[in-house]
């Protein structure tokens, strides 16, 4: 029986809770401010703040960061093969490491954005709440792309070991950082796409990994046949073609606007598939 003051909703769920996650909005965007932008930025300070509390942001964070520096001084530092790299090699190398490292974070930080929600119900809430799906989507967005920056920017002892010990331009890292940034982005997009497929975590993960492992090896294959495919493989893939410019610290405007795009449509994608769940 529930107790007094607070009123079940036919879907079970405390008023109380709703109003949390609803009337703040509805407060926010009353003042005569913008409510998409309010909308957005509650969502993101409680994306934002779930990553803080929860300890598989840590778990994340710790590995990215542990796996990135082991990396970095066994093949950028020391390569096995005793080969001498020049300090824009090294720095070049660790860029490669990095965005593998980025790439797999952004897969595990986005799974739960949507998942999670249903498993626990939550989603109905905002569902009920004046907010539209693309609001609660470029919230949670922002709220990982955020907390992946945070991990991406505690690497960056790693690169001024090499400026500190050799020659490279600060360009070089901060076009190279650029490139993780937006690289990290648009998987963050297609692990929100994958995640609003499905209410369980796993299956997202999974159809994120196929999506991204799929686009990261186009180059591959696009070196291996002729054209027109394999121009038409080079330009879709997320890595190679529109990553080495960064990792050599050369910054082209269509990479950043191909990385851009990408992040877009997985984006509208999820929005679309947003749309569709709530009239299931």
């Amino acid at each position: 029986m529930p107790r007094p003051g607070r009123v079940r909703t036919r879907r079970g769920f405390p008023e109380s809770r709703r109003t949390r996650i609803g009337a703040r909005i509805r407060w926010a965007g009353g003042q005569g401010g913008d409510v998409a932008l309010a909308a957005t930025g509650i969502i993101f300070r409680r994306e934002f703040n779930a990553y803080l509390r929860s300890p598989m942001g840590y778990i994340v964070a710790a590995v990215v960061l542990l796996i990135d520096g082991i990396l970095f001084y066994v093949m950028a530092l020391n390569p096995p093969d005793g080969e001498l790299l020049l300090s824009g090699q090294a720095l070049g190398r660790f860029l490669y490491i990095a965005s593998g490292m980025t790439a797999i974070a952004a897969v595990a930080l986005s799974i739960r954005l949507v998942a999670e929600e249903r498993q626990t119900g939550t989603l109905l809430l905002l569902d009920t709440s004046p907010v539209r799906d693309w609001e609660i989507l470029l919230g949670k967005f922002l709220s990982a792309l955020a907390f992946l920056s945070l991990i991406t920017v505690a690497t960056l002892y790693m690169p001024m070991l090499i400026l500190v010990n050799g020659k490279i331009s600060v360009g070089h890292i901060l076009i190279g950082y650029l490139g993780l940034t937006l690289l990290g982005g648009t998987v963050l997009a297609i692990g929100l796409f994958a995640t609003a497929l499905t209410r369980h975590q796993l299956v997202a993960a999974a159809v994120a990994s196929l999506i991204t492992g799929t686009l990261f090896l186009l180059w591959p294959l696009a070196q291996m046949v002729g054209p027109p495919f394999g121009r038409f493989f080079a330009a879709l893939t997320i890595h190679g073609r529109h990553w080495v410019g960064f990792e050599v610290g050369t910054l082209h405007l269509r990479d950043v606007v191909y990385y851009l795009a990408m992040t877009y449509f997985f984006l509208f994608a999820a929005t679309k598939v947003m749309e569709a769940k709530r009239w299931e």
